[in-house]
């Protein structure tokens, strides 16, 4: 069969969804909080020079920034054709290039040429470094795109909260910039200790946040659900963090090469209101707001919201009952607890995989199907189906920043 047949036949046979392969992604640094729900032998599946598997991705159509031993389409997320035959996967990338409009919708390809966010579980069992995404301004004098992100914290994967269940944003009110510049001055010579000048918050199960590209932060020891923008860039403020140590490179490695020794153009990266303001807690915190169709046999939950780039709900189905659920945009899913049916589809949440093994936890739901509406079944005798989606900036009810007194 050709690629165009293959790709057509799934979305018919789908009758709009698409059901996914999941995709972990090794990372070289920190280590792993081991919730992602692999085997326990498989975190260092792809060899130790990788560093261990800390992340799943989700509805990617880009690769990650991940050194030289990366493989080309690392990141990519794969479709399972029809036949069910493995060998015969192509890239969501591939059915959007032929799908177009049928797949993530004609506004979407008219303003970002296609599917311009994924999502993912990142997992470490050690607070992670300070660092910033880069704006999208200075994203591009590197050929790249700026980072806004969202994190949500769900309940189901986080039966531990290892070391540090805090996360630090930005800086506090009265801190300036020329501090901030002697510590990052002094990079190479100790530990400049750049998080006695942030502010904690401890962080809340069921509950999230929005981070602004340019904001510095911390995320703590807790498995995070993270929709964000296609990008993967950044600058990595703090030094030593949970005792392991960052190479310089790793503060100036999406600067342009004349700006790598220049402290200046480094901070300049920052967004500094927004890294400053008083009541950063109230502005970005992001606690889940309800739907207003949830009923007794389902819950739906906005859980990134208000903002210009991302959304995510948090749909929760009832055991023993059928919805049908309405949304006015595409989006990718993950089942996170509980069995039964999305469309044509068995599903079900993983609950231990090896690596490469198939799953049925992840799709991707063009925007007709989403518009039509999807039937979604919980089969589970006493657990209900929880259905975390991730969706564009696109999404029609999203609850905006400026109706909530919140900030984007």
């Amino acid at each position: 069969m050709s690629a165009v047949k293959n790709i057509r036949s799934a979305i018919e046979k789908g009758q709009g969804i698409l059901r996914l392969i999941p995709v972990f992604v090794p990372r070289r640094f920190s280590a792993p909080g081991r919730r992602l729900r692999l085997h326990p032998d498989d975190y260092f599946a792809l060899g130790t020079n990788r560093g261990a598997i800390k992340e799943r991705w989700f509805a990617s159509v880009i690769t990650c920034m991940n050194g030289p031993l990366a493989p080309a389409d690392e990141g990519l997320s794969y479709v399972l054709p029809a036949s069910g035959d493995v060998r015969q996967k192509f890239t969501l990338r591939d059915a959007q290039t032929e799908l177009g409009d049928e797949l993530v919708g004609a506004k979407l390809m008219k303003k970002y040429g296609g599917w311009p966010m994924y999502s993912k579980f990142f997992d470490f069992g050690e607070p992670l470094f300070h660092h910033l995404h880069l704006r999208f301004d200075s994203a591009a004098k590197v050929g790249a795109l700026g980072k806004p992100e969202a994190y949500y914290f769900p309940p189901q994967l986080n039966n531990h909260l290892g070391t540090f269940p805090a996360t630090y944003f930005g800086f506090d009110p009265d801190v300036t910039k020329a501090q901030v510049k002697e510590r990052l001055a002094g990079y190479t010579k100790g530990d400049t200790r750049i998080t006695e000048l942030s502010r904690a918050y401890r962080i809340v199960l069921g509950s999230g946040w929005y981070t602004p590209p340019g904001v510095v932060h911390a995320p703590g020891s807790v498995l995070t659900y993270e929709p964000q923008w296609n990008a993967d860039v950044n600058s990595v403020y703090e030094n030593i963090a949970a005792g392991e140590v960052y190479p310089y490179e790793f503060l100036v490695e999406n600067c342009p090469r004349s700006k790598k020794l220049d402290l200046d153009y480094v901070i300049s990266l920052m967004d500094w209101e927004k890294n400053v303001d008083p009541h950063y807690g109230k502005h970005y915190a992001r606690p889940p707001v309800r739907c207003p169709h949830s009923d007794a046999k389902h819950e739906e939950k906005w859980i990134s919201y208000a903002n210009p780039y991302v959304g995510a709900k948090e749909l929760t189905v009832q055991p023993g009952q059928t919805v049908t659920v309405k949304d006015g945009a595409a989006y990718g899913c993950i089942v996170i607890q509980g069995q039964g049916r999305i469309g044509t589809y068995r599903c079900e949440a993983a609950g231990m995989l090896r690596y490469g093994q198939l799953s049925a936890d992840e799709y991707f739901v063009s925007e007709p199907a989403a518009r039509a509406g999807v039937t979604i079944a919980c089969e589970s005798q006493y657990e209900p189906l929880v259905m975390l989606k991730h969706f564009g900036p696109n999404h029609p009810d999203m609850p905006r920043a400026k109706d909530l007194g919140l900030k984007e």
